[in-house]
């Protein structure tokens, strides 16, 4: 399997969750998972944009990350491909959904025997990504 999807529902439209993904700063606070912390040299949040960052680990480690922002929908869908290794679309759609916004969190590896390779750490980290978001869009 090359596709890791996760579905949560945010008590908050698709315009504030949004709103959480498009600007860089709020962008920066939530990204990665638990422990994380980013530095971003380049995030132009427009279809065709480059997104080049850093992400900190816990232990102190240092992790180089290029992306492109390949599609956007104010409101309603990001699409980022992960350019440096390892290679993957993410895909974050939003959908209403009663009082809030139903986020797939869909993330599709170019290649299954890396997808394999690093499930162990790509589920957890993907629901703590969110379990971020939440908090995030909460304020």
């Amino acid at each position: 399997m090359s596709t890791f999807s996760t579905l949560r529902h945010i008590l908050a439209t698709p315009a504030a969750v949004f709103a959480a993904i498009s600007d860089p700063v709020r962008l920066a606070r939530w990204w990665g998972p638990d422990g994380f912390t980013n530095t971003f040299e380049i995030c132009e949040f427009e279809a065709g944009g480059r997104w080049i960052f850093t992400m900190h680990g816990p232990n102190g480690a240092a992790y180089a990350n290029e992306s492109v922002f390949e599609e956007i929908v104010p409101d309603t869908l990001v699409r980022i491909r992960h350019v440096s290794p390892p290679h993957f679309v993410l895909t974050v759609a939003l959908e209403p959904r009663g009082a809030g916004t139903l986020v797939t969190w869909e993330q599709v590896f170019a290649d299954a025997d890396v997808a394999e390779r690093v499930r162990h750490i790509v589920e957890p980290s993907n629901e703590q990504n969110l379990d971020r978001l939440m908090v995030e869009v909460a304020g």
